[in-house]
């Protein structure tokens, strides 16, 4: 390991020992602030947060600005995670109808389960199933959700099935592995899991974006061989198998930990493949912006300063957003770069700032626009205009 990259195994041991305490049914102060978000065709915008135990949905029509109570997800309180990476996913169609998925924590450290409910009027919500047939306890955490505009909606998550069993036969097996389904009646019912992939990374969540021909794009961080943990891309059609694992990144980092900071996954108008993903070996920080082809990275440079953390990343046309927050030792800033011409050229721009406590910063195509959110202990859950 390069000597720069020594600082970056401090904050990967930290972010381990805070995936375990949530994991584990502590709830830090900041658990709290995770946030599901979504827009509605309406123009409202719609926030999932956990309070005690309930999801809890909000509602806004000023861009974010202000808040108010729209419904309530759970009758019964769950033990919801509520971390960024393991944070609320919520859905609206084209009829309003919302669609919520969560991970619920059983009180054995590291297991839990996949959660959903739905409104179909918007409003009332059904009584939560939890999406797959597998009940062991085990990991099934750190979901995603993808609503398509024909209507499917896709959930993949991280799942320990596949080590639980090999332990239970005296056998290894390294990581997790991602499982999937899927419902075409606006999740009325959901097929049986099926795994995608073996040996994923354990706690770093999964990026989905969709390609402009309407398949999806999942990126992750994935377990190489010679021990290295770099990121993975798979290309799932709408119809049939998914195709070929393709490595994405190539930062050879080899340690038996996971940093509990996953990528994020944009296309943009043109079809290019805009990424953001966490590397220790980076000489000026630890966050990296590249563009994914089939020759590997293109333009990979480091994003930030050295405290930069959590980035995201969306685009619309040929207008690209990264966003990311960056604590400067006494305040965490909110900071973006923002290209008009699909990532040639990118202006930088702070949003806000906060003390305390704050969920990872979010994008959110909002009609023709794109705008950034940021939920703080200090400002409450706020929506940031991209110059």
């Amino acid at each position: 390991m390069k000597l720069s990259s020594l600082p970056w195994l401090a904050i990967l041991l930290l972010s381990c020992g805070l995936q375990s305490a949530l994991a584990g049914g502590a709830h830090g102060q900041h658990g709290e602030l995770a946030v599901g978000l979504a827009s509605g065709p309406d123009g409202t915008l719609y926030a999932a947060l956990v309070n005690h135990g309930h999801l809890q949905i909000q509602r806004s029509q000023d861009d974010g600005h202000s808040w108010q109570a729209h419904a309530q997800v759970n009758r019964e309180a769950e033990a919801i995670a509520a971390d960024g990476e393991n944070h609320p996913q919520l859905a609206v169609d084209a009829k309003g109808a919302l669609y919520v998925s969560w991970a619920r924590r059983f009180e054995q450290r590291f297991t839990g389960d996949v959660r959903f409910a739905r409104a179909e009027n918007g409003r009332d919500f059904s009584a939560p199933v939890t999406v797959h047939q597998d009940r062991s306890q085990t990991g099934h955490s750190f979901p995603r959700m993808h609503l398509s505009p024909d209507g499917r909606l896709q959930l993949i998550w991280i799942d320990g099935r596949e080590g639980l069993a090999a332990k239970a036969v005296g056998g290894e097996y390294a990581g997790s592995a991602l499982y999937a389904t899927h419902s075409d009646d606006g999740g009325r019912t959901f097929a049986a899991e099926y795994k995608l992939i073996d040996h994923s990374c354990q706690c770093c969540r999964l990026a989905l974006s969709q390609d402009n021909d309407g398949s999806l794009l999942l990126m992750w961080r994935q377990l190489f061989a010679n021990g290295e943990r770099d990121h993975a891309l798979l290309r799932l059609p709408r119809q049939g198998a998914a195709e070929p694992l393709q490595r994405a990144t190539f930062d050879a980092w080899r340690i038996d930990a996971c940093p509990h900071h996953g990528p994020a996954l944009t296309v943009d108008g043109a079809g290019r493949r805009h990424a953001v993903w966490f590397s220790p070996h980076g000489e000026t920080g630890p966050v990296f912006y590249g563009q994914l082809d089939s020759q590997g990275v293109q333009g990979q440079r480091a994003v930030g300063g050295p405290r930069a953390s959590h980035a995201d990343i969306a685009s619309l046309g040929q207008r690209v957003v990264l966003l990311w927050k960056e604590f400067d030792g006494e305040q965490t800033h909110l900071r973006a770069e923002i290209s008009d011409d699909g990532g040639r050229n990118f202006r930088s721009s702070t949003l806000g700032q906060s003390n305390g406590p704050s969920d990872h910063p979010r994008l959110l195509r909002h009609g023709q626009r794109l705008l950034a959110f940021w939920h703080s202990a200090e400002h409450g859950l706020q929506g940031y205009p991209l110059p």
